[in-house]
């Protein structure tokens, strides 16, 4: 359920949904929670990693969709403050509803039926804001408020739902499942100028890269 990555970066599997655990220079973050029902998982993935709930010190939201945040309200001992991009922190902490006239925010609104808003101060993230050794992009195209999370220290980024992998490659995020897929094309280009060189590519579905990540994105372009 969950493996060691690199050093103090864990990727919590929950069957067909990532989330992960990073140790950033003592700061404890979870990279997203899977469905409500996820929650127990994450737990002991978290417990197996060596740590507690209550250790986490932060979660960075990649975005707003139901296996990404359900099991953020069910997580027992969470104490932590949650980033999430400003264009779906709004979704995130219940005070507002995707649309219901696009394709996207129509399967988050019935999706969303079933996600509980946690109780946590949540913190909108822009582009290009510091978080710990964190740089956060704003990479819009599968939901608007997408968020992707490097940090050049460790090697790692935290890649959501932009991409996902497939036979070990990295294919952007298909359309039947984005809220605008021209959006999503460039904002790959986008990050691949932006970001420092990574290693570890970590993505919302698929098995993570433990090495080329960067590379494997450059490819895609």
């Amino acid at each position: 359920m969950v493996t060691e990555l690199a050093e103090g970066v864990w990727w919590i599997d929950l069957g067909g949904t990532n989330a992960y655990l990073v140790d950033d220079d003592g700061a404890l973050t979870l990279v997203d929670a899977g469905m409500p029902w996820h929650a127990d998982d994450v737990a002991a993935a978290i417990a197996d990693a060596g740590y507690a709930v209550s250790d986490v010190e932060r979660v960075f939201v990649t975005h707003y969709d139901m296996d990404h945040v359900g099991g953020l309200s069910r997580l027992d001992d969470l104490d932590a403050t949650i980033y999430v991009g400003e264009r779906d922190a709004d979704l995130v902490a219940g005070r507002s509803s995707p649309p219901i006239f696009d394709r996207k925010g129509a399967f988050q609104r019935l999706s969303g039926l079933f996600v509980s808003s946690p109780n946590a101060r949540i913190e909108p993230v822009a582009d290009g804001d510091r978080i710990g050794s964190f740089t956060a992009y704003h990479t819009p195209g599968h939901t608007p408020g997408h968020v992707a999370y490097v940090s050049e220290e460790l090697g790692v980024a935290f890649l959501g739902d932009l991409v996902r992998e497939s036979n070990g490659d990295l294919e952007p995020s298909p359309w039947f499942l984005s809220h605008d897929t021209d959006a999503v094309e460039s904002s790959i280009r986008d990050l691949v100028e932006r970001a420092p060189d990574f290693e570890v590519a970590c993505i919302g579905h698929g098995i993570p890269l433990k090495a080329g990540g960067k590379d494997a994105l450059s490819r895609l372009v």
